[in-house]
Protein backbone atom coordinates (compact mmCIF):
# COMPACT_ATOMS: atom_id res chain seq x y z
CA UNK A 1 0.00 0.00 0.00
CA UNK A 2 1.17 3.49 -0.93
CA UNK A 3 0.03 6.77 1.07
CA UNK A 4 0.23 10.61 0.08
CA UNK A 5 0.46 13.37 2.21
CA UNK A 6 -1.07 16.98 1.15
CA UNK A 7 -0.21 19.99 2.92
CA UNK A 8 -0.39 23.53 2.72
CA UNK A 9 2.69 23.39 0.45
CA UNK A 10 2.38 20.68 -1.87
CA UNK A 11 2.00 17.07 -1.97
CA UNK A 12 3.95 13.78 -0.72
CA UNK A 13 4.85 10.27 -1.11
CA UNK A 14 5.36 6.96 0.22
CA UNK A 15 8.49 6.90 -1.90
CA UNK A 16 9.59 10.09 -1.03
CA UNK A 17 8.16 11.71 -4.13
CA UNK A 18 7.35 15.45 -4.09
CA UNK A 19 4.96 17.62 -5.87
CA UNK A 20 3.10 20.57 -6.78
CA UNK A 21 5.37 22.53 -3.67
CA UNK A 22 3.77 26.13 -4.92
CA UNK A 23 0.06 24.79 -4.43
CA UNK A 24 -1.66 23.95 -1.37
CA UNK A 25 -3.71 20.88 -1.42
CA UNK A 26 -7.41 20.91 -0.68
CA UNK A 27 -8.73 17.11 -1.21
CA UNK A 28 -7.72 14.48 -2.73
CA UNK A 29 -8.87 10.59 -3.36
CA UNK A 30 -7.49 8.17 -5.77
CA UNK A 31 -9.28 6.76 -9.47
CA UNK A 32 -7.31 4.14 -9.99
CA UNK A 33 -5.18 5.52 -12.50
CA UNK A 34 -3.29 8.27 -10.16
CA UNK A 35 -4.12 10.59 -7.46
CA UNK A 36 -7.04 13.14 -7.95
CA UNK A 37 -5.76 16.10 -6.39
CA UNK A 38 -7.47 19.59 -5.76
CA UNK A 39 -4.88 22.50 -5.19
CA UNK A 40 -5.93 25.78 -4.03
CA UNK A 41 -9.45 25.35 -4.02
CA UNK A 42 -9.46 25.49 -7.47
CA UNK A 43 -7.73 23.18 -9.94
CA UNK A 44 -8.34 19.18 -10.11
CA UNK A 45 -5.42 17.62 -11.30
CA UNK A 46 -4.12 14.39 -11.31
CA UNK A 47 -0.46 12.99 -10.29
CA UNK A 48 0.68 9.74 -11.17
CA UNK A 49 4.43 8.91 -10.99
CA UNK A 50 6.15 12.25 -12.46
CA UNK A 51 3.11 13.61 -14.70
CA UNK A 52 1.01 15.97 -13.25
CA UNK A 53 -1.82 16.50 -15.64
CA UNK A 54 -4.46 19.08 -15.22
CA UNK A 55 -8.07 18.38 -15.61
CA UNK A 56 -10.21 21.35 -15.17
CA UNK A 57 -10.95 24.33 -13.16
CA UNK A 58 -14.01 25.34 -10.76
CA UNK A 59 -14.68 29.13 -11.75
CA UNK A 60 -18.04 29.30 -9.63
CA UNK A 61 -17.14 28.50 -5.77
CA UNK A 62 -14.33 27.49 -3.61
CA UNK A 63 -13.97 23.77 -3.70
CA UNK A 64 -13.96 21.61 -0.98
CA UNK A 65 -13.95 17.95 -1.82
CA UNK A 66 -13.78 15.76 -5.08
CA UNK A 67 -14.88 12.03 -5.61
CA UNK A 68 -14.14 9.97 -8.84
CA UNK A 69 -17.23 8.27 -10.23
CA UNK A 70 -17.98 6.62 -13.55
CA UNK A 71 -19.71 9.78 -14.49
CA UNK A 72 -17.26 12.18 -13.97
CA UNK A 73 -15.50 13.86 -11.05
CA UNK A 74 -17.78 15.57 -8.28
CA UNK A 75 -16.57 18.72 -6.75
CA UNK A 76 -17.97 19.56 -3.67
CA UNK A 77 -17.90 23.66 -3.04
CA UNK A 78 -18.44 26.32 -0.57
CA UNK A 79 -22.41 27.73 -0.91
CA UNK A 80 -23.00 24.12 -0.15
CA UNK A 81 -23.07 23.12 -3.84
CA UNK A 82 -21.94 20.23 -5.83
CA UNK A 83 -20.52 19.81 -9.61
CA UNK A 84 -19.39 17.43 -11.82
CA UNK A 85 -16.14 17.49 -13.59
CA UNK A 86 -16.48 16.22 -17.19
CA UNK A 87 -13.77 16.72 -20.38
CA UNK A 88 -12.49 19.79 -18.74
CA UNK A 89 -15.41 21.79 -17.72
CA UNK A 90 -17.33 21.88 -14.71
CA UNK A 91 -21.50 21.42 -14.38
CA UNK A 92 -23.22 22.87 -11.40
CA UNK A 93 -26.36 19.79 -10.51
CA UNK A 94 -28.81 21.60 -10.29
CA UNK A 95 -30.22 18.20 -8.86
CA UNK A 96 -28.34 19.18 -5.47
CA UNK A 97 -29.56 22.68 -5.52
CA UNK A 98 -33.05 22.10 -5.49
CA UNK A 99 -32.01 19.52 -2.69
CA UNK A 100 -34.76 19.13 0.45
CA UNK A 101 -34.17 21.08 3.13
CA UNK A 102 -31.94 22.96 1.89
CA UNK A 103 -33.03 26.26 3.45
CA UNK A 104 -32.41 24.96 6.91
CA UNK A 105 -28.70 24.58 6.38
CA UNK A 106 -26.40 26.81 8.50
CA UNK A 107 -23.06 27.35 10.04
CA UNK A 108 -22.50 28.21 14.02
CA UNK A 109 -20.87 31.36 13.12
CA UNK A 110 -23.60 32.47 10.91
CA UNK A 111 -21.55 31.94 6.79
CA UNK A 112 -22.77 29.80 4.47
CA UNK A 113 -22.46 26.33 4.86
CA UNK A 114 -20.12 23.77 2.56
CA UNK A 115 -20.57 20.89 1.41
CA UNK A 116 -17.82 19.35 3.04
CA UNK A 117 -16.98 15.53 1.79
CA UNK A 118 -18.42 13.26 -0.37
CA UNK A 119 -18.54 9.48 -0.59
CA UNK A 120 -20.15 6.44 -2.95
CA UNK A 121 -21.16 3.40 -1.91
CA UNK A 122 -20.74 0.18 -3.78
CA UNK A 123 -23.68 0.19 -5.55
CA UNK A 124 -22.67 3.33 -6.91
CA UNK A 125 -25.04 5.49 -4.70
CA UNK A 126 -23.40 9.30 -3.74
CA UNK A 127 -23.74 10.53 -0.20
CA UNK A 128 -22.82 13.88 0.46
CA UNK A 129 -22.30 16.06 4.37
CA UNK A 130 -23.16 19.51 4.24
CA UNK A 131 -21.79 21.27 7.02
CA UNK A 132 -23.81 22.30 8.59
CA UNK A 133 -26.53 20.30 6.60
CA UNK A 134 -26.51 16.62 7.40
CA UNK A 135 -26.31 13.98 5.02
CA UNK A 136 -27.77 14.11 1.64
CA UNK A 137 -27.71 10.59 -0.37
CA UNK A 138 -28.24 10.29 -4.25
CA UNK A 139 -28.86 7.09 -6.34
CA UNK A 140 -27.27 9.20 -9.02
CA UNK A 141 -25.04 12.34 -8.52
CA UNK A 142 -28.18 13.99 -11.06
CA UNK A 143 -31.02 12.48 -9.22
CA UNK A 144 -32.98 13.39 -6.49
CA UNK A 145 -31.05 14.09 -3.23
CA UNK A 146 -32.89 13.41 0.30
CA UNK A 147 -31.28 14.06 3.57
CA UNK A 148 -30.59 11.11 5.65
CA UNK A 149 -29.89 12.56 9.15
CA UNK A 150 -30.76 15.06 11.66
CA UNK A 151 -29.05 17.97 10.81
CA UNK A 152 -28.25 18.95 13.96
CA UNK A 153 -25.75 15.83 14.45
CA UNK A 154 -22.81 17.98 12.91
CA UNK A 155 -21.38 15.89 10.40
CA UNK A 156 -17.74 16.67 9.41
CA UNK A 157 -17.29 13.57 7.49
CA UNK A 158 -18.98 10.83 5.40
CA UNK A 159 -18.00 7.73 4.37
CA UNK A 160 -19.66 4.40 2.60
CA UNK A 161 -18.38 1.22 3.13
CA UNK A 162 -16.58 -0.31 -0.46
CA UNK A 163 -17.50 -3.75 0.75
CA UNK A 164 -20.81 -3.31 1.79
CA UNK A 165 -23.66 -0.81 0.29
CA UNK A 166 -25.97 -1.06 2.98
CA UNK A 167 -23.07 0.19 5.70
CA UNK A 168 -22.32 3.96 5.68
CA UNK A 169 -20.18 6.16 9.03
CA UNK A 170 -20.02 9.24 9.66
CA UNK A 171 -17.54 11.49 12.02
CA UNK A 172 -20.25 14.01 14.05
CA UNK A 173 -19.66 16.10 16.62
CA UNK A 174 -21.95 13.25 18.49
CA UNK A 175 -19.29 10.61 17.90
CA UNK A 176 -19.73 8.27 15.42
CA UNK A 177 -23.28 7.98 13.25
CA UNK A 178 -23.23 4.68 11.53
CA UNK A 179 -26.50 3.08 9.38
CA UNK A 180 -26.23 -0.26 8.13
CA UNK A 181 -29.80 0.64 5.66
CA UNK A 182 -28.23 2.81 3.14
CA UNK A 183 -29.31 6.01 5.89
CA UNK A 184 -33.00 5.16 6.39
CA UNK A 185 -32.13 4.91 10.14
CA UNK A 186 -28.45 5.95 11.99
CA UNK A 187 -26.84 4.98 15.26
CA UNK A 188 -25.00 7.20 17.32
CA UNK A 189 -22.13 6.21 19.44
CA UNK A 190 -19.10 7.94 20.99
CA UNK A 191 -18.22 4.31 23.98
CA UNK A 192 -14.34 4.82 25.09
CA UNK A 193 -13.61 8.36 23.30
CA UNK A 194 -12.58 10.73 26.10
CA UNK A 195 -14.67 13.50 24.13
CA UNK A 196 -17.52 12.85 21.39
CA UNK A 197 -16.37 15.39 18.74
CA UNK A 198 -15.30 13.76 15.82
CA UNK A 199 -13.80 15.44 12.48
CA UNK A 200 -12.87 12.51 10.14
CA UNK A 201 -13.23 8.56 10.47
CA UNK A 202 -11.81 5.47 8.25
CA UNK A 203 -12.74 2.08 7.16
CA UNK A 204 -9.70 -0.86 6.60
CA UNK A 205 -12.05 -3.95 6.55
CA UNK A 206 -13.29 -4.97 10.02
CA UNK A 207 -11.46 -1.94 11.58
CA UNK A 208 -13.03 1.27 11.76
CA UNK A 209 -10.90 4.45 13.03
CA UNK A 210 -11.93 7.53 14.35
CA UNK A 211 -10.72 11.05 15.42
CA UNK A 212 -11.88 13.06 18.57
CA UNK A 213 -11.15 15.77 20.23
CA UNK A 214 -13.03 18.74 22.94
CA UNK A 215 -14.52 20.74 20.49
CA UNK A 216 -14.89 22.49 17.07
CA UNK A 217 -11.54 24.50 18.33
CA UNK A 218 -9.72 21.26 19.19
CA UNK A 219 -7.65 20.07 21.62
CA UNK A 220 -6.84 16.71 23.25
CA UNK A 221 -7.29 15.57 20.01
CA UNK A 222 -6.82 11.51 19.85
CA UNK A 223 -7.25 8.58 17.48
CA UNK A 224 -9.09 5.58 18.11
CA UNK A 225 -10.02 2.39 16.42
CA UNK A 226 -12.69 -0.15 16.92
CA UNK A 227 -12.88 -3.43 15.09
CA UNK A 228 -16.50 -4.58 13.48
CA UNK A 229 -19.26 -5.96 16.47
CA UNK A 230 -17.24 -3.74 19.13
CA UNK A 231 -19.46 -1.46 21.16
CA UNK A 232 -16.04 0.48 22.54
CA UNK A 233 -13.67 2.47 21.00
CA UNK A 234 -10.21 2.09 22.29
CA UNK A 235 -7.26 4.60 21.68
CA UNK A 236 -4.25 4.34 19.23
CA UNK A 237 -1.19 4.60 21.60
CA UNK A 238 2.06 2.65 21.23
CA UNK A 239 4.23 5.36 19.85
CA UNK A 240 1.85 8.02 19.15
CA UNK A 241 1.72 10.99 21.33
CA UNK A 242 -0.94 11.08 24.22
CA UNK A 243 -3.22 13.57 22.87
CA UNK A 244 -2.75 16.15 19.91
CA UNK A 245 -3.37 19.42 19.47
CA UNK A 246 -6.26 21.25 17.22
CA UNK A 247 -7.99 18.35 15.53
CA UNK A 248 -7.00 15.14 13.34
CA UNK A 249 -9.25 17.20 10.41
CA UNK A 250 -11.59 15.61 8.00
CA UNK A 251 -9.89 14.08 5.17
CA UNK A 252 -6.76 13.83 7.23
CA UNK A 253 -7.40 10.18 7.94
CA UNK A 254 -7.51 7.34 5.56
CA UNK A 255 -7.01 3.63 5.68
CA UNK A 256 -6.28 0.44 3.30
CA UNK A 257 -5.07 -3.04 3.34
CA UNK A 258 -3.65 -2.42 6.88
CA UNK A 259 -2.12 0.62 6.29
CA UNK A 260 -3.23 3.55 8.17
CA UNK A 261 -2.27 7.51 7.64
CA UNK A 262 -3.36 10.62 9.81
CA UNK A 263 -1.73 14.04 9.70
CA UNK A 264 -2.26 16.51 11.97
CA UNK A 265 -2.52 20.48 12.10
CA UNK A 266 1.38 21.05 12.98
CA UNK A 267 2.39 19.27 10.11
CA UNK A 268 2.90 15.80 10.94
CA UNK A 269 2.09 12.69 9.85
CA UNK A 270 1.92 9.20 10.62
CA UNK A 271 1.45 5.59 9.41
CA UNK A 272 0.54 2.43 10.85
CA UNK A 273 1.37 -0.60 8.79
CA UNK A 274 -0.43 -3.55 10.93
CA UNK A 275 -3.55 -1.87 11.50
CA UNK A 276 -3.12 0.43 13.89
CA UNK A 277 -1.30 -1.58 17.01
CA UNK A 278 2.20 0.36 16.01
CA UNK A 279 3.28 3.85 14.31
CA UNK A 280 6.22 5.75 12.92
CA UNK A 281 6.45 9.68 12.14
CA UNK A 282 6.76 9.73 8.07
CA UNK A 283 6.55 13.53 8.02
CA UNK A 284 7.47 16.12 10.76
CA UNK A 285 7.44 19.06 8.78
CA UNK A 286 5.89 22.71 9.41
CA UNK A 287 3.00 22.77 6.92
CA UNK A 288 -0.06 21.75 7.82
CA UNK A 289 -1.57 18.58 6.98
CA UNK A 290 -4.98 19.12 4.80
CA UNK A 291 -5.51 15.75 3.55
CA UNK A 292 -4.06 11.95 3.45
CA UNK A 293 -4.57 8.96 1.00
CA UNK A 294 -3.70 4.87 1.03
CA UNK A 295 -3.92 3.31 -2.23
CA UNK A 296 -2.64 -0.09 -3.39
CA UNK A 297 -0.83 0.73 -6.44
CA UNK A 298 -3.40 -0.87 -8.41
CA UNK A 299 -7.18 -0.87 -7.19
CA UNK A 300 -8.93 0.67 -4.57
CA UNK A 301 -7.91 3.78 -2.75
CA UNK A 302 -9.18 6.46 0.32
Amino acid sequence: MRWVVGTAEGLVGSEGERWLADRAITALAWDGHGWLVLADAREVLRVHGDEVEALGEIDDEAARCLLPTVRGVLIGTAHARLGVLRDGAVTMLRSFDEAEGRNEWYTPWGGPPDTRSISASADGAVFANVHVGGILHAAVPDGVWAPTIDIDADVHQVLADPSDASHVVAATARGLAETHDAGATWHFTAEGLHAPYARAVALDGERLFLSASTGPRGGRAALYRRERGADVFERCADTLPDRFPGNIDTHCLAAGGGTIAFGTEDGRAFVSGDGGSSWRVVLGGNARVTCVGVAASEGRGT
